[in-house]
């Protein structure tokens, strides 16, 4: 070893790390050029697990406290290190701190609506919104299954990955719930709880705890809510009746706010007055029947009571009692009014 290799290589006395900003789940100790002193102090804070790898090997986990380092609090690295009879020299071994915070405000969505069966649309397309949190609670599996030997990994880095799988977590529970889409709005408390029941494995899996899932809100694509709408919108109408007279009030204000004024009101009034008119004649009609057809107009109620066969030739009506009298008659014979 040269001079100044040696001058460079340094003694770590003092284990510790103290977190800079939020979101970082596991952070290297930097041992650049420096050895582990024998009796070194190791300090592992509250909401973090330390770990000690040596020759790409996981040697021993440390939860919150202050150690010292030597043979009996490194039983797994003395083993590999085969120091059976105890040592005093410095030692080289990569220190992870891990933290295990609970990352909260954590965002999820779905970017492409995801279709589904539904019990009253038959087959519909929506969209999930939602947050959830977490935290890191097995250093070892988080180490060998994510972070491995980087520097620093962060919530950040994770994130891609955590969403891209609670959004296919999210489909399955959408369809197994079998909850139509109408109801799905009061029983999001329920769908939280099936898809953090579903996501709870694959959280494990990483060495993660899903601490909770929360479905903030739902909804259709915008055509589908323009149905949706309509048909809302008809249903609060009651009848088709009723939401021809209603639509017909909604078009007062656009009729009068465009150029004409009142003669596109009056026009459209009238319009609409008459196609409410036969809509309801025409359910009238179907309503009874048929009788309404066969009853006699109004018209034909007000007709003279004699007049329902045609005169013959030579006679005319009496003006005031409608009897068929001769043409050439000055005066009626049965009641007697002069004719004109």
């Amino acid at each position: 070893m040269s001079l100044g290799d040696f001058l460079r290589k340094q003694l770590i006395d003092v284990i510790q790390w103290t977190e800079e900003g939020d979101g970082v789940l596991a952070q290297r100790y930097p041992m650049r050029d420096m050895e582990i002193q024998y009796g070194a102090r190791l300090t592992v804070r509250e909401s973090q697990l330390a770990l000690f790898v040596n020759e790409g090997k996981i040697a021993d986990q440390f939860g919150p406290g202050l150690y010292t380092l030597e043979t009996q609090t490194l039983p797994l690295l003395t083993n590999l290190k085969h120091w059976y009879t105890g040592f005093e020299s410095p030692f080289k071994s990569d220190v992870y701190f891990f933290s295990t915070r609970l990352q909260t405000d954590q965002r999820w969505g779905t970017q492409q609506p995801l279709t589904i069966r539904d019990k009253d649309f038959g087959m519909v397309r929506l969209r999930g919104f939602g947050l959830y949190s977490y935290h890191l609670v097995d250093p070892t599996r988080f180490h060998t299954q994510i972070s491995g030997t980087r520097e620093t990994y962060t919530v950040a880095d994770l994130e891609g990955h955590l969403r891209n799988t609670i959004v296919g977590r999210v489909s399955d529970a959408f369809a197994e719930s079998k909850i139509p889409f109408l109801d799905m709005a009061s029983n999001l408390v329920e769908l939280g709880s099936a898809i953090s029941a579903q996501l709870a494995p694959t959280f494990t899996d990483f060495g993660l705890a899903l601490d909770s899932f929360v479905v903030e809100s739902l909804s259709l694509p915008e055509e589908l809510q323009r149905k949706l709408d309509e048909r809302i919108g008809m249903n609060m109408a009651g009848n088709l009746r009723d939401y021809t007279q209603y639509q017909a009030a909604q078009a007062i204000p656009i009729a009068a706010a465009n150029e004409g004024g009142g003669a596109a009101l009056g026009a459209g009034l009238g319009a609409g007055m008459a196609m409410g008119k036969a809509m309801t004649d025409a359910l009238n009609q179907v309503a009874t029947g048929g009788d309404a057809a066969q009853k006699p107009s109004p018209a034909a109620a007000t007709a003279l009571p004699d007049q329902g066969a045609p005169a013959a030739d030579g006679t005319k009506f009496c003006i005031e009692c409608g009897k068929p009298i001769p043409r050439a008659a000055k005066f009626c014979p049965e009641c007697g009014k002069a004719q004109g």
